[in-house]
């Protein structure tokens, strides 16, 4: 009870308000210096207000704000971002319901127009590029859609950075992922794939065999041509070596012709001519009498002096030409 009353006693009311004004001072300093500091990171964007109207755009670094007057209302990132576009259905030129999803990419130029152009362009700009794939998908057939994906995308990419520019967007490109027809749709595509690869195959074969045939006809021809140029030359070779052998054998006929005619002018030459046709004569009538049943006998047989008379004559009458 003493302790208390002696605490009582040193307690200044006049201290004790000044110590709780201090206190708060130094918490309104506090504050404000963090309400008036602020550090911008790298591709970062800070919107300010001032009084609730735009006042600048804090860009990377360190800045002071007045407090209580600025205020920090937007914050935005300048990097590339991707949006997944929610897969929507599309009815297809020829009649067919397809579901469509994408990535939409984009990058805030302005960040004063992202700020104020619109509420949330992440959301328009999923709508706007769904509501385009629905326009751009409705103009192909479905087999077209497999195939045009690079012309629809950047259709898509057109339409979105047209309309996104008073939001200071920058759509830099769309990609579309999945393209899912019905079941029923599937099925008949496979089908088709199906029948498409058996005729490729089909048609793969047959160009097979017939470049087999035409090969193979080839060949025969380039054989039939070499065996014919092959008959040909050897038909020339002997015809070259028959000539030959005539020439050689008219040459050597001519040459024993010569020699003859000079054994006949040499001296003796003729009685060894008579002679010699008079043996002719003989063999040769003896072989007709071997051979025939009936010989016919020349009128003259026993003249062989005569028959040698005749030949002589023949004789003398070629010896001069020679």
């Amino acid at each position: 009870m003493f302790a208390q009353n002696l605490l009582a006693q040193d307690i200044n009311p006049g201290s004790v308000v000044l110590t709780i004004v201090l206190v708060g001072i130094s918490l309104f300093i506090l504050v404000a210096f963090f309400k008036a500091v602020r550090i911008v990171p790298q591709k970062k964007a800070f919107i300010v207000e001032r009084l609730g109207k735009y006042s600048k755009t804090l860009e990377a670094g360190f800045h002071i704000l007045f407090p209580f007057i600025d205020r920090v209302a937007y914050v935005h990132s300048l990097k590339e971002q991707a949006v997944d576009v929610p897969p929507q259905s599309c009815i297809t030129k020829d009649n067919i319901a397809v579901e469509v999803d994408g990535i939409l990419y984009m990058q805030v130029i302005d960040p004063k127009k992202a700020s104020y152009g619109i509420n949330n362009y992440m959301f328009a700009s999923s709508q706007l590029a769904q509501t385009t794939m629905r326009s751009v998908m409705g103009k192909l057939d479905l087999d077209k859609t497999f195939e045009e994906r690079d012309a629809i995308n950047s259709v898509i990419v057109d339409a979105v950075d047209k309309a996104s520019d008073p939001w200071g967007i920058k759509v830099t490109r769309y990609e579309v992922k999945n393209i899912m027809p019905p079941q029923s749709i599937k099925d008949a595509m496979e089908k088709q794939m199906r029948a498409e690869r058996e005729k490729r195959a089909l048609i793969a074969e047959s160009e097979g065999d017939r470049q087999a045939k035409i090969n193979r006809a080839e060949g025969d021809r380039q054989e039939m041509i070499a065996r014919s140029e092959g008959e040909k030359q050897k038909r020339i070779n002997e015809a070259e070596g028959k000539a030959i052998e005539i020439q050689r054998v008219a040459e050597a006929t001519a040459l024993g012709i010569r020699e003859i005619a000079k054994a006949i002018n040499a001296e003796g030459g003729v009685n060894a001519v008579n002679l010699r046709v008079a043996e002719q004569y003989l063999n040769e009538f003896g072989k007709l009498a071997q051979t025939n049943n009936t010989m016919i006998i020349p009128s003259n047989l026993a003249d062989i002096a005569g028959v040698i008379k005749t030949a002589t004559s023949v004789v003398q009458k070629i010896e001069p030409k020679a």
